[in-house]
């Protein structure tokens, strides 16, 4: 980057002023890592200071049958395959159970199109988790699932939420994003749910009291104008209606396997330091929404820890079986972290833990790292 725009865009973030798209191309062509995360990690604790957020939540799949075939997707399974499943109401409930002694605030419910299942399936769901839990937040579906909902049903989305919310919905989910430049989105979405109706439904969402996540599926076939593009889509959206929470960069993970259903497996993924950048520039970019998320299921544990000084301030949670990306990886990322785990990584990042709830209220701040803790040799995380 030429040193004069740089010393420019380092004045602008730092005086609070809003960047631009070629501000953000910029920064993706910046090769100095250590001044993008310095300037991102400012921001980061202008706006959260040492805090590192999490909450303890439980992430159910009820279903991989799917009517869609995303380039990218392991997940997803046609009618009759031998691995496809549909959860009953019952088994949801009980596996949702299992997670009660952990003290779970959350329960995060994304699922494939199904072509067959009915529209009241999904109300009613939620309707029975919520009373087997009281206390758990149900954050559920992505907009690409309400829209289907739409097509299943013949309800608008507006009659949709309702329902939704009334049967004990708190939050959308943020998936379904992906890249919304049509040149991308066009080569590796298998659904027609694009920036439009996606748009329109957080929108709606938002209207009606919920908040939610957005996110960006990176490290595909994008490049960084895409990736700048999709962030001020984000932002303008944010400007009309404020309710994003928190915005998640995820990782698209290859499938070494080569499984036939990921049309991108031997894809090469995005590096650590591609990683550490989209954090950065993300946290840069991205001036209002209050926080970034490292989804440690998808960058692993050791880049999860170091995106902390890139600018992310939230480590997601406890998790628990999440198929989506474990479809596809072999990497060997846990599927579970627990309440302590959480805290351990934290705080060897060097922060401050906090848990909280769906809507980032704060449930309980924990102690900071030990002062005394570098003054001896720790050993590395067990997963990378």
């Amino acid at each position: 980057m030429d040193p004069g725009l740089q010393r420019e865009i380092e004045a602008k973030v730092l005086a609070g002023e809003r960047l631009s798209f070629a501000d953000g191309v910029a920064l993706y062509e910046c090769d100095d890592l250590a001044w993008l995360g310095e300037l991102a990690h400012a921001v980061r604790t202008r706006l959260n200071g040492d805090y590192v957020y999490f909450n303890v939540n439980r992430h159910l799949n009820l279903t991989n049958v799917c009517a869609a075939s995303c380039a990218y997707c392991s997940f997803q399974r046609k009618p009759g395959e031998p691995d496809a499943y549909t959860m009953r109401v019952e088994q949801a409930v009980e596996l949702a159970r299992q997670m009660e002694p952990e003290g779970i605030t959350e329960l995060h419910i994304v699922n494939g199109l199904h072509p067959t299942l009915p529209w009241r399936y999904y109300p009613r769901m939620l309707r029975e988790l919520k009373k087997a839990l009281p206390n758990v937040a149900l954050k559920a579906f992505t907009a690409t699932e309400i829209h289907w909902f739409e097509k299943i049903s013949g309800l608008p989305a507006d009659e949709i939420l309702d329902e939704l919310i009334d049967a004990g919905l708190e939050s959308l989910t943020g998936g379904g994003a992906e890249i919304f430049d049509w040149e991308i989105r066009r080569r590796i979405v298998d659904h027609d749910t694009h920036w439009e109706d996606w748009s329109r439904i957080h929108r709606l969402a938002h209207a009606k009291g919920l908040r939610t996540p957005c996110t960006m599926l990176y490290g595909h076939i994008e490049e960084p104008r895409h990736r700048v593009d999709h962030v001020l889509r984000l932002r303008e959206l944010q400007d009309e209606t404020g309710g994003f929470v928190v915005f998640i960069p995820l990782r698209f993970q290859h499938d070494p396997n080569g499984d036939p259903r990921n049309r991108l497996a031997t894809q090469p993924m995005a590096t650590g330091a591609e990683a550490l950048k989209t954090f950065a520039v993300s946290r840069l970019l991205f001036d209002n929404v209050p926080h970034v998320k490292a989804f440690w299921v998808m960058h692993g544990l050791t880049t999860a820890q170091l995106a902390l000084s890139y600018g992310a301030d939230d480590l997601d949670g406890s998790v628990v079986e999440y198929k989506i990306t474990h479809d596809a990886d072999h990497y060997g990322t846990p599927n579970v972290l627990h309440r302590e785990d959480l805290l351990e990584l934290i705080r060897d990042a060097g922060f401050v833990p906090v848990e909280r709830d769906t809507r980032y209220n704060v449930l309980r701040v924990y102690p900071g790292p030990d002062p005394h803790r570098r003054d001896v040799p720790q050993p590395m995380p067990t997963a990378v």
